[in-house]
């Protein structure tokens, strides 16, 4: 493990008021979650996972086909799709963009997509203002901090915190009360999205047959970033996309019930190219940025390709005992959890943190909640084998290979290894109220060691 990936995972484990946060956070959403997928709540709930999973299959397979019936389609209806391979690109397209029409202000909806590609910091270095609209992501910029998970991107931070952020930053009275923060940021936004040049938004899904974009949020922010400036640029995924209309319809019963408990989010927008004769409100200029950054690398492999799949709901990170006591921060990129463990070597390189992999106790967890029925826990062994692929390559972890050679000496000498149990026995349990094991304990019983051992105890008898 790294030092910045092991350190970082060491202070969440030893913070007490961050373990409460995570782990209270993430279990609400998980109980929400099971509540509205069981089989009194929602009878057909593994059929429409089987159903999402062969959709995505079939999508992947055949991408560039939908691609291009996407593009079609959103040309047909006066837009325009860029495809860009990496974020430079994306940055490039949008500051060019905006030195044509002088645009100096940009509102942005929730976007991991964009998030993924530091966007954000980009577009400032060039002296263009750019503003997150979802609350969370706007707490986020103002403390200059990434999403701590997927679908709650401020789980971490408590009301006192967000109280001092917005003294700080917003130069106002402390302010406590949850609703009285949330108008307070309300009323900074509008401005904002009054006299924004540009609207910059994720989405949820691409629906190929009609060229559409669809988004879905609770908070209808991504509304006013797409319809209130006089130009809508849409950044997504190329594995976004999906053959047709009908088939939202399996997803929308399945994303809002996995991320959030709710039967469905708030609002679903669909927006397909810029305003028409007669409409009062939308674009005038309408782009969709269609970004690879990396995923065509994964194509290749018909296994790891279902990574692809992924429909960013977070209920692998509510679910996963690893990130609900490490948190989203321990990770080394923008995605956490364990879908982020097998996202990041794919895109990145299994050597960018070659102990992602191994940050799981494949209890197989994520895998049975996840909607698309990824098989997580197989890509993360897949994952780790790549990883020692490369470190043998590379002549690394001799130690650990030392180790693990001593390992198996002791284990093909029986009386050796009793005798080393016998004094493991005698010498007792570590002081444990001290360090990661302290933390680890304050969740968990360690049974005392046994008097005797199995061998012992079988001798007798």
């Amino acid at each position: 493990m790294s030092t910045e990936f092991g350190q970082k995972s060491h202070d969440t484990l030893v913070d007490g008021k961050l373990q409460l946060a995570i782990y209270t956070a993430t279990g609400r959403l998980k109980e929400k979650r099971i509540d509205v997928v069981s089989a009194d709540a929602l009878p057909d709930y593994q059929e429409l996972r089987t159903q999402a999973n062969a959709i995505k299959k079939h999508t992947i397979d055949n991408l560039d086909h939908y691609l291009e019936e996407f593009e079609r389609n959103v040309a047909a209806h006066g837009g325009k799709v860029v495809y860009c391979k990496d974020g430079t690109e994306v940055s490039d397209f949008v500051l060019g963009l905006a030195k044509e029409r002088a645009a100096h202000l940009i509102v942005k909806s929730k976007s991991m997509t964009t998030e993924e590609v530091d966007l954000n910091e980009r577009l400032e270095h060039h002296g263009l203002e750019s503003v997150e609209t979802d609350l969370g992501e706007y707490i986020l910029q103002l403390a200059h901090e990434r999403p701590y998970h997927i679908v709650a991107p401020a789980l971490h931070m408590t009301r006192y915190q967000v109280a001092d952020l917005f003294e700080r930053e917003l130069h106002i009275p402390q302010e406590v009360v949850i609703e009285k923060q949330t108008a307070i940021a309300r009323s900074v936004l509008r401005q904002k999205f009054l006299a924004a040049d540009i609207g910059i938004s994720g989405a949820n899904f691409l629906v190929a047959d009609s060229g559409a974009v669809v988004i879905v949020e609770n908070e209808g922010n991504a509304r006013l970033t797409t319809s209130a400036p006089k130009i809508h640029i849409a950044v997504a995924g190329i594995e976004k996309v999906i053959p047709r209309a009908q088939d939202l319809a399996t997803f929308l019963k399945l994303l809002a019930r996995s991320a959030t408990g709710q039967l469905l989010s708030v609002y679903t927008s669909f927006l397909s190219g810029p305003r028409r004769a007669g409409e009062i409100d939308g674009p005038d200029e309408f782009y969709v940025v269609l970004l690879d950054n990396g995923r065509t690398r994964l194509l290749p492999d018909k296994s790891k390709r279902q990574s692809l799949y992924c429909i960013r709901c977070g209920a692998c990170l509510n679910t996963c005992p690893v990130y609900r006591k490490i948190g989203g921060h321990s990770f080394p990129w923008v995605y956490s959890g364990p879908i982020g463990a097998i996202l990041t070597p794919q895109f990145m390189g299994v050597q960018h943190e070659p102990a992602l992999p191994f940050a799981s106790s494949l209890c197989g967890a994520c895998g049975e909640v996840c909607p698309v029925k990824i098989d997580i826990p197989k890509i993360l062994l897949e994952l780790r084998s790549d990883v020692k692929k490369s470190d043998a390559r590379e002549g690394r972890n001799r130690l650990e290979k030392l180790g693990f050679r001593a390992f198996a000496w002791l284990m093909t000498h029986p009386q050796l290894f009793e005798m080393v149990g016998r004094i493991g026995r005698s010498m007792g349990w570590p002081n444990t109220t001290k360090g990661p094991l302290g933390a680890w304990l304050s969740e968990r019983d360690l049974p005392p060691l046994p008097a005797h051992s199995f061998r012992e105890m079988w001798r007798r008898r």
